[in-house]
């Protein structure tokens, strides 16, 4: 019994030290974000620069609808194969941002815009449209505006997103929230900047990550989290945890029975 006794206090120790639970510290979010909102509590303009690769729907109108027609790419007819009358949809053409920066615009011809923001890029085709015709209004949209999450979240994937202003914490929630492994107090944003893809660590524990230009996430953003300790130790220990529980099982079955 005393052998028995011993093996149970063993099992459960083990048990314990390797399922044990992870401190607050590295589990809560915004943990200060008190005296941050205290110190800055400006919601900041965020802007979305344009990149290569970027999928643009891009409108102008004017009250004169006829004079701004040449300035609209033409929509294009798309089949619905479902309908038994073979009848189509209309669906914008876009414009693709190619590898220079470079897009074409009706009449106007090849226009750089990237590095531009959005706002930036409108601004400029409203001023030049402005050259022909009166009053023109220019609408901008990015369609493919998506990052990608891995790692240790319950929904990794590339998420879509219509919304142009997208924050880390929104990224996070998309994808289910961390596991109880993920690694929040660094976690790695890669961004494209110029060419040159730049990495940064953020630690969601404490609120001045909000703060930080990678609050707000660009459109290609990957964000990675990383697994904890525990999560690390239970991957290698697990199996030989296994083993060990069985080899003591074993060795203490065989000196009961010795002994008796």
């Amino acid at each position: 019994m005393k052998l028995r006794s011993l093996f149970v206090v063993l099992l459960i120790s083990t048990t314990v030290f390797f399922t044990s639970c992870a401190s607050r510290e590295s589990m809560v979010y915004y943990q200060n974000i008190e005296d941050v909102l205290a110190k800055n509590n400006t919601v900041d303009r965020f802007e979305t620069y344009l990149q290569p690769d970027d999928l643009l729907m891009i409108i102008v109108s004017a009250q004169d609808k006829e004079a701004a027609e040449p300035f609209n790419l033409m929509n294009t007819m798309l089949t619905n194969l479902n309908n038994p009358a073979g009848m189509g949809s209309a669906q914008q053409q876009l414009y693709l941002v190619d590898n220079k920066g470079n897009i074409e615009f009706p009449v106007l011809g090849t226009i750089n815009i990237s590095g531009l923001t959005k706002k930036q890029a409108i601004d400029y085709l409203t001023a030049e449209i402005s050259k022909y015709i009166v009053r023109p209004i220019v609408n901008m949209r990015i369609m493919n505006y998506k990052i990608t999450v891995q790692g240790e979240v319950n929904r990794p994937g590339i998420h879509t997103v219509v919304s142009e202003r997208l924050t880390l914490s929104d990224a996070i929630a998309l994808s289910g929230d961390l596991t109880v492994y993920g690694k929040r107090d660094n976690i790695l944003v890669i961004r494209e900047v110029e060419g040159k893809r730049i990495p940064y660590r953020v630690d969601m524990t404490k609120a001045d990550f909000m703060t930080s230009p990678y609050y707000y996430l660009n459109q290609n953003d990957i964000v990675y989290v990383e697994p904890n300790k525990t999560k690390v130790n239970s991957s290698v220990v697990g199996p030989n945890l296994t083993v060990g529980i069985s080899a003591l099982s074993l060795l203490i079955t065989i000196i009961s029975i010795a002994t008796r």
